[in-house]
């Protein structure tokens, strides 16, 4: 159906006839006399207004008039209702880019890739999940930076974690500041909860604020948070010397990780395998269910562009008509 945004616009129609009615007729500053003998020769006996044609201009800038009007409306095309749901949740989820991701101690369809490769595989899905949650991303190295402020386009949410890089932030690890950036994100916004999911492989190495000093002003800010440690135990590594086993996780701090998760009302988790992240989102899917309430919204098309290039195209009439009378 068609909807008019700003239907009290039509009160403009009768402008020009409150105009022509209320407002004196410009006249010229001087006047000017031709005499000429044979006066008669230049009278008209058909009056001006009943010649032919000559009130074409005249409908015309009737006609442009209304379209114009009827543009200033701001016609729109209405759609047929759409369901939305809107869960009150918003969901912010920090992504470590440090150097240490690096490690090739998980695996993907029997294949070795790096620990980010890994997340990344594992939170796409969780995103896509996530309907009716805003969801927003963090990229934390040596600084913390926010990479999606917080949206209903998981799509987009998506596409930049996948186009993350290691190192892209800094080689160390700012855990503090994540969080720190995280609770200004969330801390003013109204939404009924919270979260921050904390992805790390190690330990807070940079940044200008201690994580469990973060942790205190989440817990205080209602913000809740996940942390997860990610990184295997053991790795088989080749030397000159034959293959030896390595823990690759010895930098993982997981006692803080656990006292920030704490602090807050959340859990810590532990993903040394691509199969224990997985598990771990599908847990947190259950912590934090997507039920929701269901919203409508129809689509609008805009249509103000049909009736306003009608007025401009009988403006452009009018003024050839003028111009070929002179």
């Amino acid at each position: 159906m068609i909807h008019f945004a700003w239907p009290w616009l039509l009160l403009a129609l009768p402008l020009p006839f409150l105009a022509r009615k209320f407002l004196a007729a410009s006249q010229s500053a001087q006047q000017a006399a031709l005499k000429v003998p044979f006066i008669e020769d230049f009278m008209d006996t058909e009056p001006l207004s009943t010649r032919s044609g000559s009130q074409w201009p005249f409908l015309l800038a009737l006609l442009a008039w209304l379209f114009l009007v009827i543009a200033s409306m701001r016609p729109q095309w209405l759609g047929e209702p759409i369901e939305q749901a809107v869960s009150g949740r918003d969901l912010m989820l920090a992504v470590d880019l440090s150097g240490s991701m690096e490690a090739q101690d998980f695996k993907l369809k029997d294949q070795p890739v790096d620990r980010l490769t890994a997340a990344k595989w594992v939170a796409s899905d969780f995103i896509n999940r996530r309907v009716g949650d805003r969801i927003g991303l963090i990229l934390f190295g040596s600084e913390a930076y926010l990479q999606t402020p917080l949206t209903f386009d998981r799509q987009t949410v998506m596409t930049l974690l996948n186009e993350s890089a290691l190192g892209l932030a800094g080689e160390n690890t700012a855990i503090g500041d994540a969080i720190g950036l995280a609770v200004k994100r969330l801390g003013e916004q109204k939404a009924n909860t919270r979260v921050l999911i904390l992805m790390t492989d190690g330990a807070n190495t940079a940044g200008e604020i201690a994580p469990l000093k973060a942790a205190e002003l989440a817990a205080a800010k209602q913000l809740k948070i996940y942390t997860i440690g990610i990184g295997a135990d053991e790795m088989i590594v080749r030397s000159l010397f034959g293959k030896r086993k390595v823990n690759p996780s010895t930098d993982l701090d997981e006692k803080t990780l656990i006292k920030i998760a704490e602090s807050t009302g959340g859990y810590y988790y532990r993903a040394r395998n691509a199969e224990e992240l997985e598990n771990i989102y599908k847990r947190l899917d259950e912590l934090e269910p997507t039920e929701s309430d269901k919203h409508y919204f129809r689509p609008r098309k805009e249509l103000f562009y049909w009736p306003l290039t009608i007025a401009l195209v009988l403006s452009g009439l009018i003024g050839i008509k003028h111009w070929g009378t002179l």
